[in-house]
C-alpha cells in the first residue's frame, strides 16, 4: 500500500506526463488508429442549441466604449483584480467582453468551422460560455448562456440572490460576490475528439488559455477588472446551468467587475514608456 506521500508524488508525476507532448508519439504506436473525422463520422455541431429561453440580442456598437487603443498600454495594465465597485456594468460592456472571448467573425464552408476572435486548435472551439449575472444594466439577475452564432444570450433561469451560490461554486471565494458577472466555461470534449481523438485533451486545455487572455486584454482596454479562476466545484457549477457533467462540463471560470477606481499606476506606465 502506498503512503500518502507516495500517492502525492504519483499524482504529480501523472500531471507532468499529461503536460508533455509525448502522447503524440504514444498515439502513433496504436496500430491503425484513426480519429472519427478520418473514419468519416458526422461532425459534431459547431454551436450548442438554445434551450428555448428568453433570448436577448446583444449590442455591437463597440466604438461607443471608452477604450485604450495602445497595445503597449493594454498589455502593461493587464492584471488580475479581485476588488470591485458597487456599480452596474452596461449591457454593451458585457457584450464586448463576450465577443472578445468567443465572438464569431465568419463561418467557414458548410458549417465546417467558425473563425472567431480567439485561436483554437483546428478551429474546433470546443467551449461554451455561461454567465452568472449579478449586476448588469437591463438584465435580470440569474443564469445565462452565450449564443455566439447570433451574438445573443439566453436566459436559463432568473433568480435572486445568486451571490452566495456563485461564491460557493468557486470554492467559497467570497470576493467573487462583488463582481458584476462571472463567466463559466464548459468544454464539450467530442468537438475536439472528433478531429484529434486521443490527442485532443491537452490541446483543448491550451486553447482555454486563449479565451481568458482575450478577456484580460478586453478588460484592460475598457478599465474593467477580471480574474480567472481554476478552483471551482464542478458538480455545483454544472447544476447551475443544467449541464449533464458527462458530454459537457464546467472546468474554468472568470469574474469581471467594475473597478472602484481604475486599478493602475500611470507613473509606472509612463516610466515604462520612456524606456521603450
Amino acid at each position: 500500500m502506498m503512503t500518502r506521500q507516495e500517492k502525492i508524488e504519483k499524482l504529480i508525476a501523472e500531471g507532468r506526463e499529461f503536460m508533455r507532448p509525448s502522447n503524440v508519439e504514444e498515439g502513433n504506436l496504436i496500430e491503425n488508429y484513426q480519429s472519427d473525422q478520418e473514419l468519416k463520422k458526422p461532425q459534431p455541431m459547431l454551436f450548442k442549441k438554445a434551450k428555448g429561453g428568453k433570448e436577448i440580442k446583444l449590442p455591437k456598437e463597440f466604438k461607443q466604449l471608452e477604450m485604450k487603443n495602445d497595445i503597449l498600454e493594454v498589455l502593461y495594465k493587464r492584471k488580475s483584480s479581485r476588488i470591485y465597485a458597487d456599480k452596474k456594468m452596461s449591457l454593451l460592456q458585457l457584450s464586448f467582453l463576450l465577443w472578445a472571448q468567443q465572438g464569431v467573425k465568419s463561418i467557414y464552408g458548410e458549417h465546417y468551422a467558425t473563425i472567431r476572435t480567439v485561436a483554437c486548435g483546428g478551429a474546433r472551439h470546443e467551449f461554451e460560455c455561461y454567465i452568472a449575472v449579478l449586476n448588469v444594466e437591463g438584465l435580470e439577475e440569474g443564469f445565462y448562456h452565450y449564443l455566439p452564432k447570433h451574438h445573443s444570450i439566453e436566459l436559463l433561469e432568473a433568480r435572486t440572490p445568486i451571490a452566495d451560490m456563485v461564491s460557493q461554486s468557486l470554492c467559497d471565494q467570497k470576493w467573487s460576490k462583488k463582481s458584476n458577472v462571472v463567466f463559466y466555461y464548459s468544454v464539450i470534449p467530442y468537438r475536439a475528439e472528433w478531429r484529434y481523438g486521443i490527442w485532443a485533451h491537452r490541446t483543448a486545455l491550451i486553447d482555454a488559455g486563449h479565451i481568458t487572455q482575450n478577456l484580460y486584454l478586453a478588460c484592460a482596454a475598457t478599465g474593467i477588472g477580471t480574474c480567472a479562476i481554476a478552483s471551482l466545484l464542478e458538480k455545483e457549477s454544472n447544476q447551475m446551468f443544467e449541464i449533464d457533467g458527462k458530454e459537457e462540463f464546467i472546468f474554468y471560470a472568470a469574474t469581471a467587475g467594475m473597478l472602484i477606481q481604475e486599478d493602475e499606476d500611470d507613473h509606472d506606465f509612463q516610466k515604462f514608456m520612456s524606456e521603450c
